[in-house]
């Protein structure tokens, strides 16, 4: 063999033992409940990445695989929090207006009324039918003109809600709108009957004038697991909503949700239900389109403050308020007059990481809230954000919006029976392949720390066990 390539080989041969020997440090250095939590899911060490440090630390206690890029999953969403408070502040609120043109005479609106989003992230059928009774009192009965629903607060590429899973009337799938109205999103409470086979009882709201809700669900007296696992929704030609398969007895009664129409067509289903609601009366129609600047504003409502805001996405993990709040960042870049806000504010929230002292190398943010194959952040870097973000004057309103380990939100059912029960406000993330927890914890002595830890593996799914074994040891001291 000649000598060059024997010198190669032998390179390539100490390398691999080099790396051989590093992974077996690296995993030995795991606390043993962890390593032995991960050996019994057989997700491989190189998988894992795990970053641990109290708030007021210099540096990581542990750290493995920590500045490897992996997807966070919904973790992702702790990135779009902390951009979305440093910008613009806990308490930013978006408005939505409503103005008209024409004269009001007995009673009727000669013009048409419009309708304009101010991308608030959280406005639901509530609020909205709270200002268009204020409409009403008003003296408006009738609009002889049309309802006309203005979106162009946001500029937005094209959104498939189909694309990511093929499941389209998912909630979870639905994109960002300038008039996002009740999150894109029809409520279906469901109440199964006494007996198998007989028709489960289905209330739907709010009003989608023109939607047919199709209920051919059925009873059945299967054991209660996973509740929804037989429920299926499509939607038909005629804009017939229908819902087919069954539901357990022993579940009780269930809400169940369905997203059965694009923002725009929602909207215009919505409007037009709560309208009829309340009496009054449209000659036109309602429909997409501009305000002219001519309008006279007539009723204006306020958000709640963002620190709600990201309360409300962070403990239930709502996919269509990060969006919301990506896109709103985009509306504040030095490229402010682009086509895409999406864009734009995952460059405003990788310069407010960056700006913050936040390692950004690896970084990708697709749409701010992990439902996405191609989103990437390291352990390290959510590590470093985390510890800055203990230090902003926000972090009160950062950390209450995280769920509680045991006690809310999507980490209710963690740590249920252990001592560390109550003590990790903590974000979850899960896709196909992929298993991640954020935040912070409380140990035993009173010192909190930082704890991160993402999987990308096919067996990820098995890999909820070590996340609690690391939590609790975290919990326990390190011991």
């Amino acid at each position: 063999m000649p000598g060059s390539i024997l010198n190669r080989l032998i390179r390539h041969l100490a390398a691999a033992l080099l790396a051989g020997n590093a992974l077996l440090a690296w995993a030995e250095a795991l606390p043993p409940s962890f390593r032995l939590a991960l050996d019994q899911a057989q997700i491989p060490a190189e998988a894992v990445s795990v970053w641990v440090q109290p708030v007021d630390g210099a540096q990581a206690v542990l750290k493995a695989n920590a500045a490897q890029a992996m997807n966070p999953a919904s973790v992702m969403k702790l990135v779009t929090a902390f951009a979305a408070l440093e910008r613009l502040g806990p308490a930013h609120t978006w408005t939505t207006r409503i103005a008209s043109e024409g004269r009001l005479q007995g009673g009727a609106l000669t013009g048409s009324l419009y309708l304009v989003g101010g991308a608030d992230p959280v406005l639901g059928y509530d609020r909205l039918w709270k200002m268009l009774r204020r409409v009403r009192a008003l003296g408006i009965d009738t609009i002889q003109g049309d309802i006309v629903l203005d979106s162009s607060a946001l500029k937005l590429p094209p959104h498939d809600p189909d694309a990511f899973d093929g499941r389209g009337l998912r909630p979870y799938n639905s994109g960002a709108d300038g008039l996002l109205l009740n999150w894109n999103t029809l409520q279906l409470a469901l109440t199964p009957a006494e007996r198998a086979n007989e028709a489960v009882t289905v209330a739907a709201e709010p009003p989608l004038q023109g939607v047919v809700v199709d209920n051919r669900l059925l009873t059945s007296d299967a054991p209660c697991t996973v509740w929804y696992r037989d429920l299926e929704a499509r939607m038909e030609p005629g804009r017939r909503l229908v819902l087919s398969g069954s539901l357990p007895a022993s579940c009780g009664a269930r809400t169940w949700s369905a997203a059965p129409l694009p923002p725009a067509d929602y909207g215009a289903a919505l409007v037009a239900g709560l309208w009829r609601e309340l009496g009054g009366t449209l000659k036109g129609t309602v429909r997409a389109g501009m305000t002219p600047p001519t309008a006279q504003l007539r009723v204006s409502e306020d958000s709640p403050p963002l620190a709600d805001v990201v309360r409300d996405m962070n403990k239930w993990s709502s996919n269509v308020i990060a969006r919301q709040l990506l896109a709103t960042l985009g509306t504040i870049s030095a490229a402010a007059d682009a086509t895409d806000n999406v864009a734009g504010g995952a460059r405003v929230a990788a310069e407010q990481l960056a700006a913050a002292g936040v390692d950004t190398q690896g970084l990708i943010i697709e749409n701010g809230a992990g439902l996405s194959r191609i989103e990437r952040i390291s352990a390290a870097s959510l590590g470093q954000m985390l510890q800055v973000a203990w230090r902003r004057p926000w972090m009160p309103e950062y950390i209450a919006a995280l769920p509680v380990a045991g006690v809310d939100g999507t980490a209710r059912k963690r740590l249920a029976a252990s001592p560390a029960s109550g003590q990790a406000h903590i974000k979850t993330g899960t896709l196909n392949g992929v298993r991640a927890i954020a935040g912070y914890l409380l140990d035993r002595r009173g010192q909190r720390h930082i704890v991160v830890m993402m999987v990308n593996h096919p067996g990820a799914a098995h890999s909820a066990a070590a996340q609690d074994a690391l939590l609790e040891w975290v919990w326990a001291g390190g011991s």
